[in-house]
Order: structure tokens, then C-alpha cells, then sequence
């Protein structure tokens, strides 16, 4: 005979994202159980750069970027890699990520994206505060860095779009990147430097805080794997795979790269695709990294945690089956020492995560179309840590039935469905 358990309101994954829904959910007056295939933070929330991108408003998709993904594609270790094992399987995102690049569709994305960033910075200025979690940010600045003139010029329209948003930033030359960060190779002249930039020091650390407040607030932490959700008339029963039963009044899929599964068995197929990150963590000791450090033209970046210096980033869709492929974050790696000379890669752990990554590079939140009860928060890609408060936030307001802080319908889960 299977346990069946009665809860408010379950949030299913206790990465970065859910952790934050479940926080914003007590904050609405619900009580919360936080259900966890592994432990906290065991998946993405672990392994990122902790950089809070907040300027970050351009879609990937974007015009032209078909024409560029080929030769990309051409490096099995260059900036977007597709494993030959894993062609077929990626085609049908491929083909929406292609319609995402279209001009109407990727102004849409800025749009969205950055009503989605406003939101995003306000709600997590709000967790800076509070006292059991204030330790976990740092004021770095951001150095966004160019090879050359000419791509620094190519990625003029991107700064102006993140200026017409409201973002600060001043361009440098290699004076002021010396004085900025010492110890850069010498093909480094040009770079855009933003002096608000918030570094998460311990990605992981911040993720187990949040849910440790939960807890201590009267939540409940519980380790199992969903197997189903079967909406009813007041909410919704969800399976393990144990076969126990939770009978909940609300459900919010908070999954990532797994949440893809779920969302199909309750009629939302959504094209999310895992991309899959891979970095490397070296001993604080191996740089004397001042702030984070964004190698444009190359797709990676270098940033100081409290654990040391993280080098990651690059594209790798390869979904959840295939092994780990560790040259990629050697490759970065080596890439890493030759454009900071003075790096000692000694000693480092090598990593590899999974991210939800959505066509139009928009998360997927809202309600699902199987029940107002099941809500959904996943698909952020790489802005899950930056986009995590505001998604909570929204997910708040739609618990408790007020309208939202921002329009929902870029996000929407059946936003890639034809329209008859």
C-alpha cells in the first residue's frame, strides 16, 4: 500500500529557479513542500558563472545567425557544437530557433526580454537584502571583451539596444582594461565595461541558503522523482516513482532540462532542448581575477567565486543521454590561458550541467493548459540564477490569482503551437 500525502502548494525541483518560486510562495501565505529527484542544486544551479546578467536582452536567435551556425558547427569543440549522435533529435528545435530569427520575432525577444530583465534586477535586489542571503553577492563590474576592432564594431547594435534599456556601460581601451584587470593578452584593445555588475560568489552556496530559508520558514523539503501529474477538480496528484501520491491544491514544474517530459504527459509539448554547459573550477589562487570577464568573440567567460575562478560557456546540445564530453572544457580552458597568460590551470574540477533551453531563448512560465493548478517556471538557458527572482515573483502573483507584474504571453507554454 502506497503513502499518499496532502500539500498546499509542491514545487518540483529545487535548483535556483524553484527554490525561488517556493520562497515567493510562502511570501503569498502558502505553505510549501519543495520535491527534489537529487538534492539542492544538484543540476545547473551548481556549476554556473553566478554572473546576475541582467544587460543581457539579446536573443541568440537572431537575424542572420543561420548563416553563422555552420561554421560554428563545423568545430566539434567551437562555440555551438551538436554531437552527430544527437542530428535528428535536435531538428525540430532547430527549425523553431530558425523561425525565432526572424527580424519581427527577435525585436519581439529584446522586447520581452527586457521587461523580463527590469523585473529580474528589482525582485533580486530584494533577496541582496536579505540578511541570511546578503553575503552571497559582490559588486565585481563586468569586462566585456573584443578581439579586434571589427568585432567590436559588429557588436555595436547590441550595445545600443542594451542602452536603449536603460543599461549603463562605458567603452574602454587598453589603458583603462589594464587598470580594469591586469594580466589580459595583448590582442585585447577594445571592451565595454559595466561597473554595476553582480557576481553571485557561490551559485550552489546561494541555491542551499534560499532553501534552507524555506524550510525554516515552515516549508518542507522532500527527495523523489515525479513520475505523473493528474490535475483534478482542486488541484492536482502527483506519482513518484516510488508510487507514493502527493494530492496538492497547486503544482508549479520547476524542473529545467527535465521538465520538458512532465509538461508533454500534461498536453503542453514544448520544444526544449538541453544544452548542455561545461566549465572548469581552479583554485582561487591560480589568477588574481578582479571582476567577471565576458570573452565575446570566443562565447566564455572567467569569473571570481569564493571558491575560486570558474572558466565556462560555450553551447553543446546534446540533450541528457550522451556522456560527458570533458574536451570541451579543456579546450576552454586552454583558450582561458592563452588570453590571461599568467593563469596557472593546475588543480582545477571539471564540470558539466544541463540547461533548459528554450528556441526563443524566452523561459516557458504560465499556467498549463491541462489545469489553472499546474504552473509552470523552466527554459531559462543561461539566465536561470538572473531571471530566478522574477520568475518567482510571477509565479507568486498567478498562485494567488493577481494579475501578473509583466505581460505573460512572450512566455506562454503553447506559444510554438500553429495556429490553425
Amino acid at each position: 500500500m502506497t503513502a499518499e500525502t496532502n500539500a498546499d502548494a509542491v514545487v518540483v525541483g529545487a535548483g535556483i529557479v524553484g527554490v525561488m518560486a517556493a520562497l515567493y510562495l510562502q511570501a503569498e501565505g502558502r505553505q510549501v513542500l519543495l520535491l527534489e529527484r537529487e538534492e539542492v542544486a544538484a543540476g545547473a544551479s551548481a556549476g554556473n558563472a553566478g554572473i546576475l546578467a541582467f544587460p543581457e536582452i539579446i536573443p541568440v536567435a537572431s537575424p542572420g545567425i543561420m548563416f553563422k551556425a555552420p561554421k560554428w558547427l563545423l568545430d566539434p569543440l567551437g562555440p555551438l557544437s551538436v554531437p552527430p549522435a544527437y542530428g535528428l533529435k535536435i531538428a525540430p528545435w532547430l527549425f523553431h530557433f530558425w523561425r525565432a530569427s526572424s527580424r519581427k520575432a527577435f525585436a519581439h525577444g529584446i522586447t520581452a526580454q527586457t521587461e523580463m530583465m527590469r523585473l529580474a534586477a528589482a525582485e533580486m535586489l530584494h533577496i541582496r537584502e536579505t540578511p541570511e542571503l546578503a553575503s552571497f553577492f559582490d559588486t565585481t563590474g563586468t569586462l566585456d571583451l573584443y578581439d579586434s576592432e571589427a568585432s567590436f564594431d559588429a557588436a555595436a547594435s547590441d550595445w545600443l539596444e542594451k542602452e536603449k534599456a536603460g543599461f549603463q556601460f562605458t567603452s574602454v581601451g587598453r589603458a583603462e582594461i589594464d587598470r580594469l584587470q591586469p594580466g589580459l593578452a595583448p590582442q585585447f584593445r577594445h571592451a565595454m565595461y559595466s561597473p554595476a555588475g553582480i557576481q553571485v560568489n557561490d551559485p550552489k552556496g546561494l541555491t542551499r541558503a534560499i532553501a534552507d530559508l524555506v524550510t525554516a520558514r515552515g516549508g518542507v523539503l522532500r527527495k523523489g522523482e515525479v513520475r505523473d501529474i493528474a490535475p483534478h477538480a482542486d488541484g492536482a496528484t502527483i506519482t513518484l516513482d516510488d508510487g507514493a501520491t502527493i494530492k496538492a491544491t497547486s503544482v508549479v514544474v520547476a524542473g529545467g532540462a527535465w521538465s520538458k517530459v512532465l509538461a508533454a504527459r500534461l498536453g503542453d509539448p514544448v520544444p526544449l532542448e538541453t544544452e548542455r554547459g561545461y566549465n572548469t573550477t581552479l583554485p582561487a589562487q591560480a589568477f588574481p581575477l578582479q571582476r567577471q570577464l565576458y570573452f565575446n568573440d570566443h562565447a566564455f567567460v572567467v569569473t571570481p567565486l569564493s571558491e575560486g575562478i570558474r572558466v565556462g560557456g560555450a553551447v553543446e546540445l546534446g540533450g541528457l543521454e550522451l556522456a560527458p564530453n570533458y574536451r570541451r572544457s579543456k579546450a576552454l580552458l586552454a583558450k582561458a590561458a592563452r588570453f590571461l597568460p599568467d593563469l596557472k590551470t593546475e588543480g582545477g574540477r571539471e564540470w558539466m550541467g544541463f540547461r533548459p533551453s528554450m528556441p526563443d531563448c524566452l523561459p516557458v512560465i504560465g499556467r498549463s493548459s491541462a489545469s489553472p493548478a499546474v504552473l509552470y517556471a523552466f527554459g531559462h538557458g543561461h539566465l536561470g540564477l538572473t531571471q530566478s527572482a522574477a520568475t518567482g515573483r510571477l509565479i507568486g502573483e498567478l498562485a494567488a490569482g493577481r494579475p501578473a507584474s509583466l505581460s505573460l504571453a512572450p512566455f506562454r507554454p503553447g506559444r510554438f503551437r500553429r495556429r490553425a
